[in-house]
């Protein structure tokens, strides 16, 4: 075989890989399903949500990438009134960036950053030990939709008005993004 074929051949089964494990699929169940508990304790049940876009993060206080609070109570305060809304979900996976008690956390957030979105209690977002939500936001035989797997702080996912998941965005990419004011804006 030339090496140009080999190269080919290389390059088309990366992308069938690839393919695999990012093609999305029809929703199969809804975040709708879910209860957990907020960060003062009490719980939500994703069913009070009906009819609202969420978007979903993984947040940390002690992060390069702590700063998008800012634009994530933005995002909410301007929004919030066109049946869209934020969960913001505390995790100390990475890098240990989110080691205080929920109260801290809750603290911490609304001092520095006049957060008013709800903040859940903190969770784990991979491993043994995911919560439920995540669990179904990441594997494509729970949402029907596509696999991913969470691999930072404010890593964001957004669920229809229906809770079926739609995407997701790497932390790397603003709340503010084109792609998420665009997706929020739709009717």
């Amino acid at each position: 075989m030339s090496k140009i074929a080999v190269i080919v051949s290389i390059a088309i089964l990366a992308f069938l890989i690839f393919s695999f494990f990012t093609r999305k699929g029809k929703p199969t169940s809804s975040i709708h399903q879910f209860k957990a508990k907020t960060i003062e304790g009490d719980t939500l049940d994703f069913s009070t949500l009906k009819g609202k876009k969420i978007l979903i993060v993984n947040t940390a206080s002690k992060c390069g990438f702590t700063p998008q609070f800012k634009e994530l109570e933005e995002l909410f305060l301007k929004y919030s009134d066109k049946n869209f809304t934020i969960i913001g979900f505390p995790c100390n996976q990475f890098g240990e960036q989110d080691p205080g008690t929920g109260t801290e956390i809750k603290e911490f957030c609304t001092r520095n950053y006049g957060v008013t979105f709800t903040m859940m209690e903190k969770v784990n977002v991979k491993g043994d030990s995911i919560s439920e939500i995540y669990k179904w936001l990441t594997c494509k035989d729970k949402n029907g939709v596509m696999n991913s797997s969470v691999k930072w702080n404010f890593q964001k996912y957004m669920i229809d008005e229906d809770g079926f998941l739609v995407d997701f965005l790497y932390s790397f990419k603003k709340p503010n993004s084109q792609k998420i004011v665009s997706w929020i804006e739709k009717k």
